[in-house]
């Protein structure tokens, strides 16, 4: 499950920066050459979505979890906005559903 959570992490993360580049290009004036290496961090994040050993469509829901959780540590840690308590609210249950998603029966 830790390997699993880890590359949720990092599959996040690549969406992350291949959406935020170009956000620091159109919106904050960057650099069109910002588009070169969102373009390689969307891509490996393709390539990350192919590594989980289950079902596609269960990978994407599960992975939405992860993305939430991951996306409001950016806002903290990249854009200086401490979350709410309702933010940590909301990726908890994101979270507690990423893992009832991975870790419920197969069976029905």
């Amino acid at each position: 499950m830790l390997k699993t959570l880890a590359l949720f992490v990092a599959t996040a993360l690549a969406e992350i920066v291949g959406c935020y580049l170009p956000w620091l290009w159109l919106r904050r004036d960057g650099s069109p050459w910002l588009l070169l290496p969102a373009a390689a961090a969307l891509a490996l994040f393709v390539w990350l979505l192919t590594l989980h050993p289950t079902a596609s469509g269960r990978v994407y829901a599960a992975y939405g979890g992860v993305y939430v959780t991951v996306a409001l540590a950016w806002l903290w840690w990249v854009d200086a906005v401490r979350p709410t308590r309702w933010d940590l609210a909301g990726a908890g249950l994101c979270l507690a559903g990423m893992a009832v998603i991975m870790l419920g029966s197969r069976n029905g």
